[in-house]
């Protein structure tokens, strides 16, 4: 492809209204542009990008035994129905009628359709396990889409289904969905976590997102130095602690007139955070439930949602229901006399001699000891916080620190969620009807275009790693206008390039070469030969990884062979 042809409308400035790099550099370097809100339109050199991850994405599910199909964007409303979630995705699903006004949407996801595919396809155990994947268009109706394409509101994702009959099946394609994921990762030259996710409404342990490493990622994860262990936030867990001491202090009541944070308390008190305990007040089954934590934890809302009689999603009490419970206003509450249910997270149930609050408005209690001051059964201790960096992992090997990630996969099983409303089933050995449990395996594609771009790039521009540049060779021409001897040689090599099998971007523009090389550095093609005459008179031209530093050298009869040698 000739430059001079290319539609690559590249920008000097960052866009005022992009955010992160991955929006700045794609926009500057002419691979996409806005439509609307949340809606981008890919020009010649971002899709170029975009169906090479395509194609090591289907090149790796295809190996991994899973069939391609393609299903519609618009979905008729009667599927979502049966499955029970057309009103419960919510104002995220743009919902619309055709002329006869019957009820469609634009599918935010897939599963009901893939579901009914089965139940219409598939009659019998022989067929199964079977792993349909495709890769397509979504629709999700973003609140306040933002980050350019790594938050769309159209977006490309490949997301695939599998059928079972029995666990041991499923989990042996989650592994290889598992390993697929990773080889896909790992042909990109990404760097990359899997780690435990929350399987949210599903329930049920089988949950891993893939998380390509970035400092502009918007999870945490939750790793171990020097071990294996690695989750989200929302998931991460540390070892349990061990269990409280002997009281060594009596219990003493205190007036606390000024102190109603624990910051405030351990300052009056001279003591640390951790020395104290913190009492919030949420909704339940059953009427409001108190969740204890040691006074430098924060709660996981995510955990505290999935604890015994507590409402999900996760709602506080408002400070009218929780006077009237507690019989005193936040800030000084606590496990001593509580009139309410109550869970301890396991950290505070560790404790001894702590500071709590009284019950009683302006009044804590120093020495509070669990089981001599208050009832704690083991039941009521629970895993409710938020894991820091410096705990040890569960597994006792290492400790955790933090990363930031981008989610770009995430598999987990659906069990029988959407096959059992759907009354999708198949017979057995037996020939009596079975529902099968089902899994499902997301990856962002258009997504993965940012998350490469916010792990690969300089002060210049992107940085492609080799199996995703849009071209295999940048030939940069310098003043081709006015050199015969550089357009005659830039030609040859561009002509033995393409004899050669590469993909190759010709820059024959007429422009200054401070202009070539600024765009050239922007776009971050993988290897770039520059033609000039200072080169020509000696036969040899200037040949540079875009990471790299400098440039060498390189004879103009050797030259093609080099380019062709770094892409093997």
């Amino acid at each position: 492809m000739r430059q001079s042809t290319l539609l690559l409308p590249t920008l000097k400035e960052n866009p005022a209204d992009a955010d992160v790099i991955s929006h700045r550099l794609m926009l500057r370097a002419g691979l996409i542009r806005q439509l609307a809100s949340g809606l981008y339109t890919w020009l010649p050199l971002g899709l170029r990008v975009l169906r090479k991850i395509e194609t090591i994405i289907r090149e790796e599910m295809n190996i991994s035994g899973a069939q391609e199909v393609l299903m519609p964007v618009v979905q008729p409303a009667e599927l979502w129905q049966e499955s029970g979630r057309w009103q419960k995705m919510g104002d995220e699903m743009l919902r619309m009628q055709d002329r006869h006004e019957r009820d469609f949407c634009l599918g935010p996801t897939h599963e009901e359709v893939i579901t009914d595919i089965f139940r219409r396809e598939i009659h019998s155990y022989k067929q199964l396990p079977i792993n349909f994947y495709q890769i397509q268009t979504k629709f999700r109706d973003e609140r306040r889409p933002r980050f350019g394409v790594m938050r769309a509101r159209e977006f490309m994702m490949k997301d695939a289904y599998s059928f079972h009959l029995d666990q041991a099946s499923f989990d042996a394609t989650y592994q290889e969905m598992y390993d697929c994921y990773s080889r896909i990762l790992t042909r990109m030259q990404l760097t990359f976590r899997p780690v435990q996710a929350d399987t949210g409404n599903i329930g049920g342990d089988n949950s891993h997102e893939f998380h390509v490493l970035a400092s502009s990622g918007e999870d945490t994860i939750a790793y171990a130095a020097g071990g294996t262990y690695a989750a989200n936030l929302e998931k991460a867990t540390a070892l349990a602690p061990s269990s409280a001491p002997a009281p060594a202090e009596d219990l003493e009541r205190i007036d606390t007139p000024n102190e109603k944070t624990i910051d405030a308390i351990s300052k009056r008190l001279n003591l640390p955070a951790n020395r104290c305990v913190k009492t919030l007040v949420v909704k339940g089954n059953e009427g409001p439930v108190a969740i204890i934590l040691r006074g430098d934890h924060e709660l996981n809302e995510i955990k505290a949602a999935k604890l015994p009689n507590i409402v999900a999603p996760l709602t506080f009490a408002d400070e009218k229901e929780i006077v009237a419970s507690m019989g005193a206003h936040p800030g000084s509450l606590g496990p001593v006399n509580c009139k309410i249910d109550y869970l301890v997270d396991r950290d505070a149930a560790a404790l001894a001699d702590f500071v709590c609050g009284a019950n009683e408005d302006a009044v804590h209690f120093t020495g509070a000891n669990w089981h001599r001051d208050c009832a704690l059964e083991d039941k009521q201790i629970v895993d409710a916080r938020n894991v820091v960096e410096g705990d040890t992992a569960p597994d006792g090997k290492g400790t955790i620190e933090f990363l930031r990630g981008i989610e770009v996969g995430h598999i987990f099983q659906l069990d029988k969620a959407y096959s059992e409303p759907l009354e999708a089933s198949v017979l057995d050995k037996e020939g009596t009807s079975q529902i099968p449990i089902m899994g499902c395996y997301g990856m962002g594609v258009t997504r993965l275009v940012a998350a490469v771009i916010e792990q690969n790039h300089d002060e210049d521009g992107i940085l492609w790693p080799q199996p995703l540049t849009p071209y295999d060779l940048h030939i940069v021409a310098l003043n081709p206008q006015k050199s015969t001897a550089v357009r005659e040689a830039a030609e040859k090599l561009y002509a033995d390039a393409i004899a050669a099998g590469l993909e190759v971007l010709l820059d024959d523009r007429d422009e200054r070469p401070g202009v070539k090389f600024a765009d050239a550095d922007l776009i971050g093609i993988h290897q770039r030969l520059v033609v000039g005459d200072r080169g020509l008179k000696n036969d040899v031209v200037e040949y540079k990884l875009r990471h790299e530093a400098s440039a060498t050298e390189v004879s103009l009869v050797n030259v093609i062979d080099e380019v062709t040698a770094k892409l093997k």
